[in-house]
């Protein structure tokens, strides 16, 4: 069985909602890749009987935690003084540690308050751990059965605390069998819809499945333990594959780099040598945003162009002029070209959708599609740009079979 690990952070702007607790995702990943199974996250506001109350708790039933944030000089930053409580173990000041935060402060020609005074005051027992790019040293300890981790809640400095002093000792302390996370990075249907083509696939009870909805994608996560057989491995991959179909846009974790649409499309159209042209008009200008860097995006142009819908109008065929104009006027390969059918009340209502039409002039003729998009406006114009890219990665795709 997997050592189990907990994440806890502490501040009130954590609980508050001030800011969002990106320490705690980055850790997990870490830890989760390392081997470890991540059990919960916690966030403790500025409260010390809460804080005590927490790591003996911690103590009891995990094997490893780490902790962020509470390490500063202020009144609110109760982390050294909580595991003292909780651990029955005094503060000591740390000579060496208060010279390393008084040298950050000289290097800078600044004059140290008292108060940082605090931040060399360290649990007894505890082992310090270095921190150069900061004010605030982190320690650890072995309370109960759990090691515990205390790093400084800036992402910056918690980030390099613990590649450069913790990531090499955890090996040390645990017995880690890393599993393998194979990810399917989705676009065009919803969590429900995907649950739907995969709902009759057998899932080993030792392979674990999860979702994660973003704002441009969803991923399909297949968590596998460490011995799994390869060739199961592969097969049931196979078949998710399968079952997803076009819907799946890359696969990570197989050792190959993967990224968003854009990088994934960058990559066939570098390979084919292929360039493109884009007239947006609903994404207004996010998907060339979309696609920054990429060489072969030779141009990108906005117009405001939007039609009501009327019954003797057909936008795709409009579509198609305009993109054969826009031909004549680049030397790119592909011209990809955006109309929707909706005026500005429709644009802002969230309860009314816009009608999207996209066409794609190739060399192999048109690729077309519509859609109804709803939501706010920033949903309709990011949706707009993502249906655009999405109709070149299937053309692409199908070019590839």
């Amino acid at each position: 069985m997997n050592p189990l690990l907990e994440i806890f952070s502490q501040g009130e702007e954590l609980v508050t909602g001030q800011i969002v607790d990106t320490n705690a995702a980055w850790l997990s990943q870490q830890a989760v890749a390392m081997g470890f199974t991540v059990t919960r996250h916690t966030a403790v506001g500025d409260n010390l009987s809460e804080l005590v109350s927490l790591l003996v708790d911690i103590a009891q039933r995990a094997d490893c935690c780490i902790c962020t944030g509470g390490l500063g000089p202020t009144s609110d930053d109760l982390t050294a003084l909580a595991v003292s409580e909780a651990f029955n173990c005094p503060l000591i000041f740390d000579a060496e540690a208060y010279e390393q935060i008084a040298q950050f402060f000289a290097i800078r020609q600044r004059d140290m308050p008292a108060s940082n005074r605090k931040q060399a005051l360290l649990p007894q027992g505890a082992e310090r751990i270095d921190n150069h790019w900061g004010t605030a040293p982190g320690f650890s300890l072995q309370y109960g059965r759990c090691w515990f981790v205390f790093l400084p809640g800036v992402p910056m400095e918690m980030k390099h605390l613990f590649q450069e002093q913790i990531l090499a000792t955890l090996p040390q302390r645990f017995a880690l069998q890393p599993g393998l996370l194979i990810t399917f990075k989705t676009f065009g249907a919803g969590e429900s819809a995907l649950q739907v083509l995969i709902n009759n696939i057998e899932i080993p009870a030792s392979v674990h499945l999860g979702f994660r909805a973003g704002t441009d994608d969803v991923h399909i996560k297949l968590l596998f333990p460490a011995a799994y057989s390869r060739q199961k491995m592969m097969a049931l991959i196979d078949n998710f594959k399968a079952q997803l179909g076009e819907f799946v846009f890359a696969i990570d974790g197989l050792g190959v780099a993967t990224g968003d649409l854009a990088f994934e499309i960058n990559k066939q159209m570098i390979v084919r040598q292929t360039s493109l042209a884009v007239l947006e008009t609903l994404s207004h200008g996010l998907l060339a945003a979309k696609c920054m860097g990429y060489d072969w995006l030779l141009s990108a142009s906005y117009q405001p162009l939007k039609f009501e819908p009327e019954p003797n109008i057909d936008l795709m065929v409009v579509a198609k002029a305009i993109a054969y104009e826009q031909q004549k006027l680049t030397t790119a390969d592909y011209v990809l070209v955006q109309l929707y059918a909706g005026d500005k009340e429709c644009l802002n209502n969230t309860e009314k959708t816009i009608e999207l039409y996209t066409v794609l002039l190739t060399d192999t003729g048109f690729q077309r599609v519509s859609h109804l998009i709803a939501g706010s406006i920033q949903r309709k114009q990011n949706q707009a740009a993502l249906l655009s890219l999405d109709l070149l990665r299937r053309y692409l795709d199908a070019r590839s079979c």
